[in-house]
């Protein structure tokens, strides 16, 4: 799995068993009996792109060692309706402890790549990135960001400690955007530190502002229209990395790439990316 914490994993699992499982699963223990065996096969009942069945594969070993998985599909792989991504064959009690977290994680991941996959797809033949940004479900950032990555598009930054972004907010608390950018490089003295920063201009005057105090890597436009947009990145001419935020959707994206940025961040790839529908069915001969 790339770049997945393992212990950020396992807390994970165990958290989700603790709210889902709780003290047992009293229906499959009074149901079925405790050295039972069953195989199951993960069916896809929607098109886009799969991602989680490593990370099912993990949950199915975590729950029953002797666990026995078919991978059949790769993540990143498109798929289809009727399509099957695994089979496994554990402990039958074992099989349903795992069940609903395996599908909840499988079905918000793959909702996130399929997304993530046809931003991708809008702008391919442009040399601009599509970013992910901070706007995640609380807890599951490292799985969406590793579904975002899955689906073709990149990360950003992961918190509020990785990368200085000075955004209008931070600008009207301290007063200008160049007294932001100075206070950074303070702070950086102050703590023998060297981050990334970008910095949110509104308008053509606090870009010319940023330009001429400089000392950062990247300059992000917010809510530009696009001839304005195309006349900033004119302006910058390469002098620092650019980005585009704001009314990024698969109808803007394209038409966004085509003003010259680097890259192009947007909050939907997770905070409206739907589910891909996923069934996890006992195979019964």
């Amino acid at each position: 799995m790339d770049q997945i914490d393992f212990k950020e994993l396992d807390k994970y699992i165990e958290e989700s068993f603790l709210e889902d499982v709780g003290p047992g699963d009293f229906t499959s223990e009074a149901t079925i009996p405790k050295e039972n065996r069953d195989k199951a096969r993960l069916i896809v009942k929607d098109d886009g792109v799969i991602c989680g069945v490593d990370i099912a594969k993990y949950i199915f070993e975590k729950v029953d060692p002797t666990a026995t998985f078919e991978q059949l599909i790769a993540d990143g792989s498109e798929v289809k309706y009727g399509d099957i991504a695994f089979t496994v064959e554990l402990n039958s009690r074992s099989l349903l402890k795992a069940e609903r977290l395996v599908l909840n994680t499988m079905q918000r991941l793959s909702g996130i790549s399929t997304l993530s996959n046809r931003f991708a797809f809008e702008v391919e033949d442009f040399p601009v990135k599509i970013l992910d940004t901070r706007k995640t479900t609380p807890r599951l950032r490292f799985l969406e960001k590793y579904a975002v990555r899955n689906g073709g598009c990149y990360n950003y930054r992961y918190g509020l400690y990785d990368w200085i972004m000075i955004k209008d907010n931070h600008i009207d608390a301290c007063g200008s955007v160049g007294q932001a950018i100075k206070n950074v490089h303070q702070f950086f003295e102050d703590n023998n530190m060297k981050l990334g920063i970008t910095v949110e201009v509104r308008n053509l005057v606090e870009l010319h502002e940023v330009l001429e105090v400089g000392g950062i890597t990247r300059i992000m436009l917010d809510n530009f229209e696009l001839a304005i947009m195309e006349e900033a990145v004119h302006t910058i001419n390469g002098a620092y990395e650019v980005e585009a935020s704001g009314n990024v959707t698969l109808d803007t994206v394209r038409n966004i790439a085509k003003t010259g940025v680097d890259f192009i961040s947007s909050g939907a790839l997770t905070h409206s990316a739907g589910q891909l529908d996923l069934s996890l069915k006992v195979i019964k001969d």
